[in-house]
């Protein structure tokens, strides 16, 4: 007979509010200004989102391009190089630090993330930071997990999750699809 598979209660996960590293209402208040100045989908300026990211703390270069329905969980968390263009759609869930450099593309609808959970024991938060490098070009659609380090440009394919260290000038990505069985069994 097979032994039953243990469950966590959820309830008693640690983690909350464990990577905010401000008070309550700044976190509120960044909710609020990133859903109305940061997120929506109108073609306002990108200008304005970098302004009310740096007014919260972000570090962002001169001339960087951000694009409509971006997201940024902790700007205070978060720097950016100069020149740099963030894509239309990009989740950016900084728990903890996430350095972007210069010349940097993050292209549409990609997710970084310095977060994960001890999925393991108790679901604790765990987080470790990411690192993008200059000229490096994360095609759209990609995911970029904690503790990612990716070289000087680098160029990592669309659909693509990175998990670790990305070399300098390496075109790295998920091998193209295959057919791997049929559907239908006759």
């Amino acid at each position: 007979m097979d032994e039953p598979v243990r469950v966590i209660d959820l309830s008693k996960a640690p983690g909350a509010r464990q990577s905010w590293d401000r008070s309550s209402w700044v976190v509120y208040l960044w909710a609020l200004c990133e859903l109305i100045l940061v997120t929506n989908p109108f073609q306002v300026s990108s200008s304005i989102r970098v302004r009310v990211l740096r007014l919260f703390g972000a570090s962002i270069g001169e001339d960087v391009i951000m694009r409509p329905r971006l997201r940024v969980k902790f700007p205070w968390k978060l720097s950016v190089g100069a020149r740099s263009w963030i894509g239309e759609g990009v989740y950016i869930h900084n728990q903890d630090r996430i350095e972007i450099g210069s010349d940097v593309v993050v292209s549409q609808e990609s997710f970084i993330t310095t977060g994960t959970h001890a999925f393991g024991s108790d679901m604790a938060l765990v987080t470790r930071p990411v690192v993008i490098e200059n000229g490096v070009w994360i095609t759209s659609r990609c995911m970029v997990l904690a503790g990612s380090w990716i070289g000087r440009s680098a160029l990592i394919l669309p659909n693509t999750v990175v998990r670790g260290a990305v070399p300098a000038g390496a075109l790295f990505g998920t091998p193209p699809g295959q057919v791997v069985g049929q559907r239908f069994h006759d």
